[in-house]
């Protein structure tokens, strides 16, 4: 079901290409296995910094340059930074490929960071950490990390702390640029209507002249989690809470079940048990979900949901009773067939969208150094038994290993 090439230029940093022939767009992006674990608490929120900073100047563009580069011509240019990750990517007609490619190189790999758009884009971050302490739902994943991780930089803000941002010179957007950028943590990916053959030519031209100026990534790794309860007050309605616990890594055998567990439970299909317990039968909550984020050395497994304060401890209750459910009885055969179903063909659908299946490729050769067909991971999730799905829910449910964030009006 997929067809990809991966090869590895000259400066060690590697290409992933797909060609689809029944598109006219191009989406390419460079991922860079670098994130806001790589700060420390004096530079916090530089990685996020670093991907704003990028657009505002490099040795051959400004800022107007770069960000009417790709939107005079109907594309698109944008960037994102996680735990892990900064990836800058773009979308175009095919005919302006050349052009994408070039102006991510750019800014990937020769950023200036100008002093006086430094200082504008303190405040455009600032503006942008106002924005997500007034949404509830955003600020309460960050804030569940904190209490999962704590001290350790997984759980730092990847958006930082206004006095690191405040007292960020260029000389620190340098230095951190040096320390961490290695051609072996970059991939470029790209999927479209191109052949191999060009992709090899432009990579050449325009990727493989850099060269490496940083290490090669060791972090500290995450150990000793210690189940936690913390309550914020805030200016809210509802009462907010997030349940969970630290979770598998992106290597671990148990991670396809716990993925399969987790769709169970509160993925997006409308029959998920959190949503036909909280929301269908007792009408307590308007939205309920359950993610498992899989990181290099760890992971986390959370439920988050809303509800009227004074139902709050309702929806604990019998959140707690369906996290038993999966402790105390495995799924039956048909459950077990039907779940399996259901997450093959959300997967699926998720490859229909090719901007989302190129920073899935990039970041597939980032961790395996190449891109698992769509049937292997069929297939595990095939070789899952009920017994297996069990056995991870009586380590990652149990109750005892559970952490809790409730968020509750002023």
């Amino acid at each position: 079901m997929r067809d990809c090439n991966v090869f590895t230029l000259s400066n060690g940093i590697r290409v992933v290409h797909q060609q689809i022939v029944s598109t006219a767009i191009v989406h390419c992006g460079l991922i860079l296995d670098i994130g806001s674990r790589d700060e420390n608490i004096d530079n916090q929120g530089i990685a996020h910094f670093w991907e704003h900073m990028a657009f505002k100047g490099t040795k051959k563009r400004n800022t107007l340059d770069i960000i009417t580069s790709l939107d005079a011509v109907g594309g698109e240019l944008n960037a994102y930074t996680d735990k892990e990750k900064i990836a800058f990517y773009a979308s175009a007609r095919r005919e302006y490929f050349e052009r994408a490619v070039d102006v991510l190189s750019d800014i990937a790999f020769r950023s200036v960071f100008p002093e006086k758009e430094l200082e504008k884009e303190k405040g455009v971050i600032l503006e942008e950490m106002a924005m997500y302490h007034d949404s509830p739902e955003d600020s309460l994943q960050d804030e569940f990390e904190a209490v999962i991780y704590k001290n350790h930089p997984m759980g730092m803000n990847i958006l930082g702390r206004e006095e690191t941002i405040r007292k960020f010179r260029k000389k620190d957007f340098v230095s951190f640029f040096r320390e961490h950028l290695h051609t072996k943590r970059v991939v470029f990916s790209c999927v479209g209507n191109i052949t191999l053959e060009e992709v090899e030519r432009l990579a050449h031209k325009y990727i493989a002249g850099f060269k490496s100026t940083g290490g090669t990534g060791r972090r500290k790794k995450f150990t000793n989690y210690k189940p936690a309860q913390q309550e914020l007050r805030r200016i809210v309605k509802q009462a907010k809470c997030a349940i969970g616990s630290d979770a598998y890594p992106i290597h671990h055998d148990n991670r396809i079940p716990l993925y399969v567990l987790t769709n169970i439970l509160g993925g997006p299909g409308m029959n998920s048990r959190l949503n036909l317990s909280l929301r269908e039968r007792y009408g307590l909550v308007y939205g309920v979900d359950a993610h498992y984020t899989a990181y290099s050395d760890t992971g986390m497994f959370a439920i988050f949901f809303g509800t009227e304060p004074r139902q709050l401890d309702k929806c604990i209750s019998l959140v707690k009773k369906e996290l038993e459910k999966f402790r105390e009885k495995p799924l039956s055969k048909a459950q077990l067939v039907s779940a399996k179903e259901q997450i093959k063909g959300q997967l699926a659908m998720s490859e229909e969208n090719n901007l989302n299946l190129m920073l899935m490729m990039g970041r597939s050769v980032l961790l395996y150094n190449r891109v698992p067909k769509l049937e292997e991971v069929f297939d595990m999730i095939d070789r899952t038994t009920s017994l297996k799905l069990q056995e991870v829910a009586q380590h990652v449910f149990n109750e005892k290993r559970l952490s809790y964030l409730t968020m509750l009006p002023a």
